[in-house]
């Protein structure tokens, strides 16, 4: 269910869901934590309590100090020191009547002294306690004493008699912690101890801590909502733009999405924008392309096609012998060029799907033209006495990024080209160069007629063919794939006339590896 909720939100809507759930856990363990700190600090001191207590009874044994008012007193001036850093200390006797109160005690001043050794021995003595302390009213009618008599009675009656109590009371400005025992000697019960100390600073590290995890929530919740806006506002939507952008092309939308904006950007997202918007007007090249092609091919096919059923039907009423055979070789002259531009269309899709699984790599012209040539000229049936050189100006090297295989296919059909186009006992030359601007330039040259064409450039178009002698013999694709496979190496070809001589010069420039 959760896989399911999530897969069909927005990623800004699961970044801010996930958040929330993080918040809801974080919340409970925040809660349960502050659940248990003032549970822990009231533990922390009933504990001080506890010692203090002991401390206090181990006292009242050594000192064998009595559960009544007169001996009490003098036992809480001879031991003020202990209880300095407490609120109150209460004494209630086995009837739970009080016998003893910090709160009713006179601090003399001599309690500050640095002997109080010498103080306690004063005190303790009976005329000295009379000299300068005086009887105070113990008002046992007080509230809290009641409520605390309470306790005390519970206390006595209950499971926990004889083990430490403690309780907390809290009020508007005060936050109050007493801890309560019975005091035994001779395995009888004397009396009741209770310390009450102002625990203020519980409640303080509590309201502490709420307003430092408040504050901390606000502030992570102010950072979660800038990061989601950035999110959106430099994320998501540039990438919801692309996706309609997509969507638009594959629907065929005329109304386009301009993602100039996203391709600006220098980050990732721009380097996307444009390998997306690059690849896409890749793909539309090459549809283009291709229909371009089929349209040419159904073109090129029609004629023949035409041609044929002419003659088919011409040979059925024909009874001149003559005449049957002219018109079956022009049948089977139209037949070779349909299968011919089959071929020849079928050959160049294969080259296009092997082109895209083929990898560039630095490669050394040189060696590659060198075996071209050796080939035609010792292998191939070349027209009696033409001759093929290749110069490249010594051994040096030209290195090109290309594919080997590939760059024989441009040779070889441009010197298929040349030989058609030539004489018996005329050369043609291959010569490697290098330009001005340290490119590769490789020229195809023949001593044929030449180009008639004034713009040299329609040869390379597809089922182009100027050969009125032979028509029909060349699909007219062979300048076409060569243009495709020399565009492919991000070089150029022309083709122009020779001024040294009549002839064909068909250029091509690649860059530098």
């Amino acid at each position: 269910m959760f896989n399911y909720l999530l897969k069909n939100l927005s990623i800004l809507k699961k970044f801010l869901f996930i958040n929330l759930i993080f918040f809801t856990v974080i919340s409970l363990f925040t809660f349960l934590y502050l659940k248990n700190v003032q549970p822990n600090l009231i533990k922390k001191k009933s504990s001080n309590h506890i010692n203090i207590i002991n401390n206090t009874v181990e006292n009242l044994e050594r000192l064998e100090i009595k559960f009544n008012e007169e001996d009490l007193r003098r036992f809480l001036f001879s031991t003020r020191f202990i209880f300095q850093s407490l609120d109150r200390v209460i004494f209630f006797d086995n009837e739970l009547d009080l016998v003893g109160d910090t709160d009713t005690l006179d601090l003399d001043p001599r309690s500050f002294s640095s002997r109080l050794d010498i103080v306690e021995l004063e005190i303790l003595n009976e005329k000295k306690t009379k000299e300068i302390t005086e009887d105070k009213n113990i008002n046992i009618g007080n509230d809290n004493l009641v409520s605390l008599k309470d306790i005390l009675f519970n206390y006595a009656s209950s499971k926990n008699y004889g083990i430490p109590y403690t309780f907390t009371q809290e009020e508007y400005n005060n936050f109050k912690l007493t801890t309560i025992k019975n005091v035994f000697r001779n395995n009888t019960n004397i009396g009741y101890i209770a310390i009450t100390e102002n625990a203020n600073d519980i409640r303080a590290a509590i309201n502490e801590r709420k307003t430092f995890i408040l504050r901390t929530a606000f502030l992570v919740g102010i950072v979660i909502l800038i990061f989601s806006f950035v999110l959106n506002r430099y994320f998501l939507k540039p990438i919801q733009n692309l996706v309609n952008y997509i969507n638009k092309i594959r629907n065929k939308d005329h109304k386009k999405i301009n993602i100039d904006n996203l391709k600006a950007r220098n980050d990732e997202l721009g380097l996307l924008s444009k390998s997306l918007d690059d690849m896409t007007l890749e793909l539309q090249k090459r549809i283009s392309h291709a229909e371009n092609f089929s349209t040419d091919l159904v073109h090129e096919i029609r004629n023949p096609l035409a041609s044929l059923k002419s003659a088919s039907e011409i040979l059925n009423d024909t009874k001149d012998t003559d005449e049957r055979i002219k018109l079956i070789n022009i049948l089977s002259h139209d037949v070779q060029r349909i299968e011919r531009l089959i071929t020849d269309y079928s050959q160049m899709l294969k080259d296009e799907v092997a082109l895209s699984k083929e990898r560039f790599k630095k490669i050394n012209l040189i060696p590659i033209i060198h075996s071209v040539v050796d080939d035609y000229n010792n292998i191939h049936n070349v027209k009696s006495g033409i001759k093929i050189s290749c110069n490249n100006n010594g051994g040096q090297k030209y290195l090109i990024n290309g594919i080997e295989n590939r760059i024989e296919q441009i040779i070889a059909n441009l010197l298929d080209n040349a030989i058609s186009f030539s004489k018996n006992d005329q050369n043609i030359e291959v010569k490697v160069t290098r330009n001005k601007n340290n490119n590769v330039v490789v020229n195809i040259l023949d001593e044929g007629l030449g180009f008639k064409e004034k713009d040299t450039s329609r040869i390379f178009k597809r089922f182009y063919s100027n050969r009125p002698d032979k028509f029909g013999e060349h699909s007219g694709l062979g300048l076409n794939i060569v243009k495709n496979l020399v565009e492919l190496h991000r070089a150029s070809i022309t083709a122009s006339n020779r001024t040294d001589k009549n002839g064909a010069n068909l250029e091509i420039i690649f860059p530098e590896a």
